[in-house]
């Protein structure tokens, strides 16, 4: 296969930088799959001798999205979602590289199978796929994995996915070893016992459509007792996915008492809440659930701040025989991959949220927590990086979305903004052709 490696110049647009605290126009020259230099007149001094120049006046050149948290069905249910249909999906999205999730079947707690993933990511996707490992073998939560033989496999950190190591004593292990091989371990807070046959958010709407709910504490007694056990050793510790207030009070305060913590939000619990389920809509059924716009609110106040590091997809691709079942009984998950960045255009274009803060949440943070190059612009990095159209208005049809699954909860959602090219590692794998 030729690939087309001529360098590319997208000039006049407006850079979008985190990782250098920069809102501004500017140029971005990329050869050799690096960015050579991102600043202003770059085009004006003259570029190479066969160079693509792409005129983006009125667009956006960010770096491209780093999504921590995705379910890919490889290996063990590709039904639901292969490397090559996410690839597609994250590249529409202008996620560039995306994080996978360890509970697929087997799961990714051996060195042979996270060598599986990251080999068979390389041969049939087109973003760059890196994985996480399991946290406890078989996600049991008993017995903790070899993370040091894993981190040097290839994972990038350690989780046990949608499951809660309900164990201190081995929660405790994890970390003390997390600490020594300087590994990330990333946890998803929810006590099962208290979670218990809950569907949705414990309220007064839960009451009032007849479904048991999940409260709040569920998440934060396990939030709490991790952040002790962070404190108690010192290892990186990640809240996978935070819903409510009373977690960022938690977060709050062990960041104040200089605890090594950061966090995670899903996009669709800043975009969201539990009103939108309406009249039992499943494909709104997730986990941990949607929860009140008070909590909605404080979620983007924390992102704003900093207190949040990182918004993520989430993507849980579902099929149809598990979602069009009463609401009760249906499999929680939304896919997440093509819709994470127009979601969160929503809360740039509702003023609650500005663009740095957006791509620095979605991008930077994420590649910095995760000791990955990239989340910047800056000269020497890998050419992962986006042209977004924020304007573009568009509704979105779940038949046009590249996932396998079709479980998304903007369905018909109106929209504006949308990525128009993405470039990974110098190449455009990604172009949105407009109808017209």
């Amino acid at each position: 296969m030729l690939i087309d490696r001529r360098p590319i110049l997208l000039a006049n647009a407006r850079l979008i930088d985190p990782a250098r605290d920069f809102d501004g126009l500017g140029d971005v020259l990329i050869a050799d799959g690096v960015i050579r230099d991102a600043r202003r007149g770059i085009g004006a001094a003259g570029v190479p001798e066969g160079t693509d120049i792409i005129n983006c006046a009125g667009m956006v050149v960010a770096p491209g999205l780093v999504d921590m948290r995705a379910f890919v069905g490889e290996p063990g249910a590709s039904h639901r979602e292969t490397f090559a249909s996410a690839s597609q999906a994250a590249a529409a999205g202008g996620i560039t590289t995306i994080i996978c999730q360890p509970n697929t079947s087997p799961v990714i707690d051996n060195s042979a199978t996270v060598d599986f993933v990251m080999r068979r990511a390389r041969d049939t996707a087109i973003v760059n796929i890196h994985p996480m490992a399991a946290l406890t073998k078989g996600l049991n939560g008993i017995e903790m994995t070899e993370i040091g033989l894993l981190k040097a496999a290839g994972a990038v950190a350690f989780s046990d996915g949608d499951r809660s190591v309900m164990n201190a004593r081995v929660m405790r292990s994890a970390l003390t070893y997390a600490r020594d091989f300087d590994a990330l371990i990333v946890h998803h807070t929810e006590d099962p016992d208290l979670v218990a046959e809950g569907v949705m958010n414990e309220s007064e709407f839960a009451t009032r459509l007849g479904l048991s709910g999940v409260p709040s504490a569920a998440e934060a007694v396990v939030l709490e007792r991790d952040v002790r056990l962070a404190a108690l050793t010192g290892g990186r510790y990640h809240a996978a996915s935070l819903t409510c207030i009373e977690s960022l009070e938690i977060l709050q305060r062990a960041r104040d008492a200089g605890i090594n913590v950061s966090a995670s939000v899903s996009i669709n619990h800043v975009t969201l809440n539990e009103n939108d389920i309406g009249p039992y809509r499943t494909f709104l059924k997730l986990s941990p659930p949607l929860r009140s716009e008070d909590d909605r609110k404080a979620l983007i106040a924390a992102v704003s701040s900093g207190l949040i590091d990182v918004i993520m997809s989430d993507h849980n691709p579902q099929d149809v025989e598990v979602k069009r079942l009463p609401f009760a009984e249906a499999a929680a998950g939304a896919i997440g991959l093509e819709t994470m960045l127009p979601a969160g255009l929503r809360l740039l274009h509702a003023g609650e949220l500005d663009l740095l803060s957006l791509i620095r949440a979605m991008s930077t943070r994420p590649a910095e927590l995760l000791g990955l190059p990239g989340g910047t612009l800056r000269a020497g990095s890998p050419a992962d990086l986006i042209v977004i159209d924020l304007d573009t208005p568009w509704i979105v049809d779940p038949n046009e979305l590249k996932s396998k699954c079709k479980n998304t909860p903007f369905d018909e959602a109106r929209f504006s903004g949308r990525v128009v090219r993405t470039i990974v590692g110098g190449r455009t794998v990604y172009e949105h052709v407009s109808a017209h």
